[in-house]
């Protein structure tokens, strides 16, 4: 049998490691000063492109497609090439995907700050970027399946299984959840409106944690942990039904972020139902980690990889377990919309996703540059300061999730709430979000130990180079199933099939779930006192969306007796219908503002956005400075807005669209004129007129400042119905 040589490229593998290893380092530390900004809201007053609002989805980004993301394409690139005997099918698609992936971080980076953002919950990059996903999402697929098609090994080991499903999932979820029109190079409106747009959004939202964040791991963890323990995986039989029960089951869960909400009740308790069977498989994967190092759990006392894996697996366990326990309803009604989630998502991404990623990269290191890890006792200290931090961030989370869903729903013997104030649950779960801090501190702490450790590592090893290697070439056999040949068998030495059956599989949930929602109408009952939204209000909505607003605050009001009582009538879905896209949050830092309109007056929401803490005493919302200073908005793109809407289904007519500058500036008057009934807005405003006058400065009339949109939009929420005072 003829022997042929290759090498593999072990370059692209280190390239990756060091992008995850610098984002890495970069992502949590945006994500401890978003931490820090719970305790100081105003840590960088007056700063836009510093504020809480938009550093948290930099953050959110920055870890699972930057650190996350580039770790996933180096475990990929350097296991499949060894699991299929044969080089990277294109060095070029190679390349393609490393620098496409890392220009479209940095384009993350940039844009994010600037308040470029589509608002949609890991989906926030602007339509130029989706597009750049896909192409450079494809280059790694093609890259990928050439790479199998030209194996030198028969049958594909479960890990590639994984990593088939990942390419297929996330190229179908990331183009579906993206379908959006453009206004212009920064701005686009999602092709859904409402309801139908929160469906979508969480059956990608939930799916790229599932296809993004887990699949790929379990593939990652079915190589390195039996390369690290010298072991076999425990159960060839268990990863077949693994493998195939996760994907099917997994995509239909997505409706579980959405329980109480107005989705129709057939379509939550498909997401409960799936989400509780969820369990079955993802335990499968777990035990079938697990007991691979059966008979050599006394190497975990003293190889630092191993520990890594163990707590990594032990923290997908945990997380899996919590995820259909939270789908439902009866703990969904506790825990959404507190801190309780916050815990429950970094189990998972600390752990599993941080830990199983610094113990590949442990492995891995040596290897390529030919020597010894530095420092054991190094990778020891990483290991238990990062397990520590793990612990002191997520018990602080839990504890203030119940906090807060006690303090929200208690009541006195006559009807009225405990703690009517919003502002009394913040201040109690204060000396947590500290404890979530310093849990933050210790974890980065042993992320820059580990990347000294890689570093020292690199420095005394030899220069990364291709590796030679050799295997004989795959000889074609029947296309039929062989005597004996069971049928899965047969399915690995068939990629092609095995592609087809996986697409299928992921497809059924989605196609199932969705498209009954977005063709029978009866899902979204329609209220016909619900009308589009005025121009002016149109963009305080889109300030609202890229301050990040919806980050804190939710705009849905469910059906419990205590937020009916706290906030008003509880929402319904044909009151949605015009959003593009939803803006129901997932997280309640601060209150529902679903039924804020006509609260409070103008002057209330002007000076509680430049100063949070004079209109709510203990407030954690940073001030929105900026929003007076600007200059005067820029109206000159609202008339493609509303063209854009109108294209959506929106009913703006032709005549609404011409004559939407005279509506803003009548609108915007009227808010301006109301604002005049505070003597001190009036001494103030007639101040800045002088200093204009001064300076020789163009004055900005007040009407024109983004203040007053955010104000028309604020005041609008809410008040198309008829609600129950």
């Amino acid at each position: 049998m003829e022997v042929q040589q290759f090498r593999y490229d072990n370059k692209i593998v280190r390239n990756f490691i060091y992008a995850s290893l610098l984002f890495g380092v970069v992502g949590m530390l945006v994500g401890l000063i978003v931490a820090l900004f719970y305790l100081f809201p105003n840590l960088t007053d007056g700063i836009p492109w510093l504020s809480y609002g938009r550093l948290r989805p930099l953050h959110t980004n920055a870890v699972i497609f930057a650190f996350v993301g580039n770790a996933v394409f180096a475990g990929v690139y350097y296991s499949l090439q060894r699991l299929l005997k044969a080089r990277m099918f294109s060095d070029f698609l190679s390349q393609v995907n490393f620098w496409g992936w890392q220009l479209i971080i940095v384009g993350a980076a940039i844009s994010l700050p600037l308040g470029i953002t589509t608002s949609k919950e890991y989906a926030e990059l602007e339509w130029p970027f989706d597009i750049a996903i896909a192409l450079v999402w494809v280059a790694f697929g093609i890259n990928m399946i050439g790479t199998i098609i030209k194996r030198r090994e028969r049958h594909i080991y479960v890990a590639v299984w994984f990593y088939i499903a990942t390419f297929v999932a996330v190229a179908l979820l990331h183009i579906v959840n993206s379908l959006e029109i453009p206004v212009s190079l920064t701005k686009s409106y999602s092709a859904y409106a409402g309801v139908q747009d929160a469906l979508v959004q969480w059956w990608y939202g939930h799916n790229a944690v599932a296809f993004f964040l887990t699949t790929p791991f379990l593939g990652l963890m079915y190589y390195y942990l039996p390369k690290a323990a010298n072991r076999p995986v425990y159960s060839y039989r268990l990863s077949i039904i693994h493998f195939w029960s996760l994907i099917f089951l997994y995509i239909w869960a997505g409706p579980h972020h959405l329980l109480y909400s107005t989705l129709p009740d057939w379509a939550q308790n498909l997401g409960v139902v799936f989400s509780v069977m969820l369990i079955a498989p993802s335990w499968g994967g777990m035990i079938n980690g697990l007991l691979t190092l059966r008979g050599v759990w006394d190497k975990v006392r003293t190889d630092a990889i191993l520990k890594f894996f163990v707590v990594g697996i032990t923290g997908y366990g945990m997380a899996t377990f919590e995820g259909p326990m939270l789908s439902l309803k009866n703990v969904n009604a506790i825990a959404h919309f507190t801190d309780w989630v916050v815990a429950h998502v970094h189990v998972g991404a600390l752990a599993w996703n941080g830990f199983m990623t610094f113990g590949m990269i442990y492995w891995i290191i040596p290897r390529i540059t030919k020597t010894q890890l530095f420092s054991q006792k190094l990778a020891n200290f990483h290991f238990w300061i990062g397990t520590l931090g793990i612990v002191l961030y997520a018990l602080p989370m839990y504890v203030a999730g119940f906090t807060q869903a006690e303090m929200w729903k208690q009541f006195n013997e006559d009807g009225t709430l405990v703690y009517p104030q919003f502002m009394e649950t913040v201040t109690q779960i204060l000396p947590m979000y500290a404890m979530r801090a310093v849990g933050g501190v210790l974890y980065l702490t042993g992320v820059l130990v580990g990347v000294y450790n890689i570093i020292k590592t690199v420095s005394v090893g030899s220069k990364v180079e291709d590796e030679l290697a050799e295997a004989p070439a795959l000889v074609t056999i029947s296309k039929h199933r062989l005597r004996n040949e069971k049928w899965h068998s047969w399915l690995e030495r068939k990629p092609v099939q095995f592609i087809v059956l996986t697409t299928i599989a992921v497809a059924i949930g989605g196609i199932i779930q969705i498209v009954p929602m977005l063709i029978v109408k009866s899902n979204i009952p329609t209220i016909s006192s619900v009308k589009p939204y005025t121009p002016l209000e149109l963009e305080g909505r889109d300030i609202y969306i890229r301050e990040g607003c919806n980050n804190c605050h939710s705009q849905l009001v469910r059906p419990f007796r205590s937020e009916v009582k706290r906030y008003g009538e509880y929402s319904k879905s044909g009151e949605y219908v015009y959003d593009h896209p939803f803006l129901w949050g997932s997280k309640r830092t601060g209150p529902d503002l679903m039924r804020v309109g006509g609260k409070y007056n103008h002057n209330w929401h002007f000076n509680h956005m430049w100063s949070p803490q004079a209109t709510s005493t203990g407030s954690i919302m940073p001030a929105y400075k900026w929003l007076f200073d600007n200059k005067a908005m820029n109206h000159d793109d609202v008339q493609k807005k509303m063209a854009v809407m109108a294209k959506l289904g929106v009913p703006y007519s032709q005549q609404d669209i011409d004559g939407a500058l005279a509506s803003i500036d009548k609108q915007s008057a009227e808010i301006e004129e109301g604002l005049k009934g505070d003597p001190k807005f009036v001494k103030a405003y007639e101040a800045s007129k002088e200093k204009a006058k001064l300076t020789g400065e163009k004055f900005v009339p007040m009407k024109d400042r983004e203040i007053v949109a955010l104000i028309a939009y604020l005041q609008r929420l809410g008040t198309d119905i008829k609600v129950k005072k």
